[in-house]
């Protein structure tokens, strides 16, 4: 399976920029034959939390529209970072999977509110977890600051997900922790992680990139540095079933004494 990680700006409050970018990179990344495209986080409008009653995706329309479009048309599977949506009065941090009919395979609203980034003042928690099959691989999914509780992912992974997708706007004071962290969750769930991270700036933070793929080892296979760029690369699912096989921790697990 071949994977494209967009590493993209994101121009803050303007979201058709940011449509047009995502269309851009969709159609690139078909171009190189991936089999999945990855965006990150926000993407439509960035942290522009105080506009969010005039910037947000209505029930998340027009993102689904689109996503739905670009993957049917280019025959190529969506993991759609995450925008913000309005949804019945309340603002979520929402991320699209689509498959490359173009059907929505699944719907995810961030759990975890980052407080720094004063998410938590505007936007509205998710209550459930991201499992997904995609390019016929079982898959989860979860959003930036999700990565730093070890117990979510674990949930997540739980089921025999073989790659774990995150999306973030993660800024780069911090950059050194996402690289921590991305592997140690690659390491724990025995899973490849596929991080994507923006980059550019919004009034408050620069966002240096540094998206990521991680083998179920911990090792690094791929860094896309700090510009706006398209990376691929591809997988072999046989090295998860060898770390499987001789760390088996899934079947180690104590979970009786986890609460």
């Amino acid at each position: 399976m071949k994977v494209g990680l967009a590493q993209i700006d994101v121009s803050f409050g303007q979201t058709d920029e940011n449509f047009e970018r995502v269309e851009k990179f969709v159609a690139q990344a078909a171009k190189q034959q991936v089999d999945v495209v990855v965006f990150p986080e926000m993407w439509n409008t960035g942290y522009a939390l105080t506009e969010l009653d005039q910037l947000a995706d209505r029930d998340g329309a027009h993102t689904k529209e689109l996503l739905s479009k670009l993957a049917k048309q280019y025959h190529v599977n969506i993991v759609g970072g995450s925008v913000s949506t309005n949804r019945n009065g309340h603002f979520y941090n929402t991320s699209y999977i689509f498959d490359s009919e173009g059907q929505l395979v699944s719907q995810y609203d961030k759990v975890h509110l980052f407080g720094l980034m004063h998410e938590e003042q505007f936007i509205t928690a998710g209550a459930a977890k991201n499992q997904f099959t995609l390019a016929g691989v079982l898959s989860a999914g979860v959003i930036c600051y999700d990565i730093r509780f070890p117990e979510w992912l674990r949930t997540n992974a739980l089921g025999g997900a073989k790659i774990i997708y995150v999306s973030a706007e993660w800024p780069e004071p911090r950059i050194k922790q996402w690289e921590t962290l991305l592997a140690a969750r690659a390491i724990e769930n025995q899973a490849f992680v596929v991080a994507v991270n923006r980059v550019g700036n919004d009034p408050d933070n620069h966002f240096s990139g540094h998206s990521q793929v991680i083998d179920p080892l911990g090792n690094v296979v791929l860094d896309a540095g700090e510009d706006e760029t398209l990376v691929t690369t591809e997988f072999d699912f046989d090295q998860i079933d060898q770390v499987r096989g001789s760390i088996p921790v899934f079947d180690d697990r104590r979970p009786e004494l986890y609460e």
